[in-house]
Parts: C-alpha cells; structure tokens; sequence
C-alpha cells in the first residue's frame, strides 16, 4: 500500500505500535517467569499491566480514527523480542540472566520510545490534540520504565551478576 499522506504514514505507524504492543504481551509473561531477582519480577509484572493500559490508549485513538488496528505486523519488535529470547535460552547464572533481560527489555523500551515520538509528532502536526495527549502518556511511561530499568541493573542486577564472577 502506498502512504501518500501525514495521516496514513500516522495510521501505519499506530498499527505498527499495536503489533508492537502485542507482542510484548506475549513476552512480558516469559520473561517474569525468567526473571529471578524479586525485584525484577516485579518491575515486569507492572510493565505488563501498564502494556495492557497502552493498549487501551492505542484502541481510543483508533476508535476516534475510524481505524482498525490491525494489518500490520511489527516486525522490529518481532526481531527485538526474538534476541529478548535467546537470552532466557542462554546457559548462564541467574544473574547474569537477570542482567541480560534488562538489557532485552530495554532494547525494547528504546524502540518504543522511538514509535511512540514520532506518532506523537504526527498527531501534533495532524491538529489531534487528544491523541498527542494519550501518545505522550505512553511515551512518558516508557522513558519512565527504562530509567526504573537502569536503576534496578545498576544498584542490584549488574552487581549480582559481577560477584558471581569473583
């Protein structure tokens, strides 16, 4: 299909982020049941409801769009996720497990941060000014997790990981 406007371009891009968003509702779970650190456990059952809320969001935009979400598949998150899965593949510590899923999931906050800017861009620059307004929560949440995400590898994982090595 062939974009030929601002507004199709943002509808592409909102059913990429859809796709995107469904997929990691898949993944989230694998990656709790992964997880080993409490802490991180936790960190990704609270990514995996606020995920279930920026669905949420991405369906109200599309319902004052007229639009369907679906279509189009993701497929940089798909790749994104598949490296996410090797690491709960990998032969290695806990820890380091733990360490290598917070590299994974940051991977994919980054890519999200990346989608969720330039749609809300385009929804500013279409005069849709409560769709800028619910984008810029989710973009908002996803920095959010990623800072959370640093924290918790700095002050726990990575240095958890680092002693199984002494």
């Amino acid at each position: 299909m062939e974009l030929t406007t601002l507004k199709e371009l943002y509808v592409n891009e909102l059913k990429d982020l859809y796709s995107a968003e469904q997929q990691i509702l898949k993944a989230l779970p694998k990656m709790i049941d992964g997880a080993t650190e409490p802490k991180l456990k936790s960190s990704f059952e609270s990514h995996l409801k606020q995920t279930e809320g920026q669905v949420e969001r991405l369906q109200k935009i599309f319902d004052e769009l007229g639009e369907k979400p679906t279509g189009k598949l993701c497929k940089g998150m798909q790749g994104v996720l598949a490296e996410g899965a090797e690491a709960l593949e990998e032969d290695a510590t806990d820890e380091v497990r733990d360490a290598s899923l917070i590299s994974a999931a940051q991977r994919v906050e980054h890519y999200e941060i990346a989608g969720y800017g330039c749609a809300r861009t385009y929804a500013e620059e279409l005069g849709e000014s409560k769709q800028v307004k619910l984008l810029q929560e989710t973009l908002d949440e996803e920095a959010d997790t990623d800072k959370k995400l640093t924290k918790l590898a700095v002050s726990v994982i990575n240095v958890k990981a680092m002693a199984g090595a002494a």
